[in-house]
């Protein structure tokens, strides 16, 4: 899964879980940018990440993002080891 498919398909999770279809993701996208992302949504977000890409993410790797593209990159290397 290359990183396009990666941000198609994560999209389709934030607006989801936003129950939003305008979310656009963009690399420097941040919760400062999307309302409602709190701390509960953001648990939200992680989970369904997790069952969309098969993969389950440590508390420590979380923790360094800073911004979608940070997310897109951890999915990416995580799926790469899967």
């Amino acid at each position: 899964m290359n990183d396009k498919e990666i941000y198609a398909a994560l999209t389709q999770v934030f607006r989801d879980v936003f129950d939003d279809d305008d979310i656009t993701l963009t690399p420097t996208t941040t919760a400062d940018d999307i309302p409602g992302w709190d701390s509960q949504a953001h648990v939200n977000l992680v989970v369904a990440a997790e069952t969309r890409f098969g993969i389950r993410f440590r508390t420590a790797e979380l923790e360094s993002l800073h911004n979608v593209g940070d997310f897109v990159q951890l999915i990416a290397t995580r799926r790469k080891g899967a």
